[in-house]
């Protein structure tokens, strides 16, 4: 497979098409890793420098944006690829943020609790604690993780209140568990081709589920 690369123009927010997702079916690691570099990662800059000015705003923090470079990598090409935003300068996978990425079939956008968050416990206490306005934040049409690394999400269409308890439970007693609450926008929604509508789509996202960042800042 071939991907003829064109420079972004970066005065322009621009969305996503086929040809960035068509990047993970690349053979091998270096050539998706040119693609990641050259098609997606121009169009992450542009849209993260405005979510870290937004949220900025929004937060009363300073925020920063972080875009996976994928530098542990020596054999296995990437299956995914994302930005992130936190208040922390130096990195982001110890701290909660915002991700917004894509798999192959679609883009993600998140709230991130990873595995590497050192307060687990304390945030998932407070969650537990809190599970009826946990529950009410959250739309029905948004989706939960327990693990990054993986396509699938739970629809919050589907889960009752047992099954929030369950998922928090696990977050908290499982080391590798993670807690990823967002949407995924399927790769051939329109909606992904305009930059504007997609940065306005992810920003209200990221607003509706501000009270549960604040609340995990608050016990990190």
């Amino acid at each position: 497979m071939t991907i003829t690369y064109n420079e972004p123009t970066l005065s322009l927010l621009q969305g996503f098409d086929r040809a960035d997702f068509d990047v993970f079916r690349l053979e091998g690691l270096e050539q998706r890793m040119t693609g990641i570099q050259t098609l997606i990662q121009p169009k992450f800059r542009a849209i993260g420098d405005r979510f870290a000015e937004e949220l900025s705003l929004r937060t009363g923090r300073e925020m920063f944006l972080h875009i996976a470079k994928h530098a542990r990598r020596t054999v296995n090409a990437p299956k995914d690829t994302w930005l992130s935003i936190c208040d922390n300068k130096r990195g982001y996978k110890a701290h909660p943020h915002f991700q917004l990425g894509l798999f192959d079939d679609h883009l993600f956008i998140w709230l991130a609790l990873i595995y590497e968050v050192p307060n687990k416990k304390s945030i998932a206490a407070a969650y537990l604690d809190g599970i009826d306005d946990v529950i009410d934040t959250v739309p029905a049409d948004y989706k939960l993780s327990l693990d990054h690394m993986k396509k699938e999400a739970a629809d919050i269409s589907s889960m009752d209140k047992e099954a929030w308890r369950t998922a928090l439970v696990r977050f908290r007693d499982v080391q590798k568990a993670e807690l990823l609450i967002g949407r995924h926008v399927a790769a051939d929604d329109p909606l992904l081709q305009d930059g504007e509508r997609l940065t306005n789509y992810a920003l209200s996202t990221y607003e509706t589920l501000l009270p549960l960042y604040e609340l995990a800042c608050s016990r990190s």
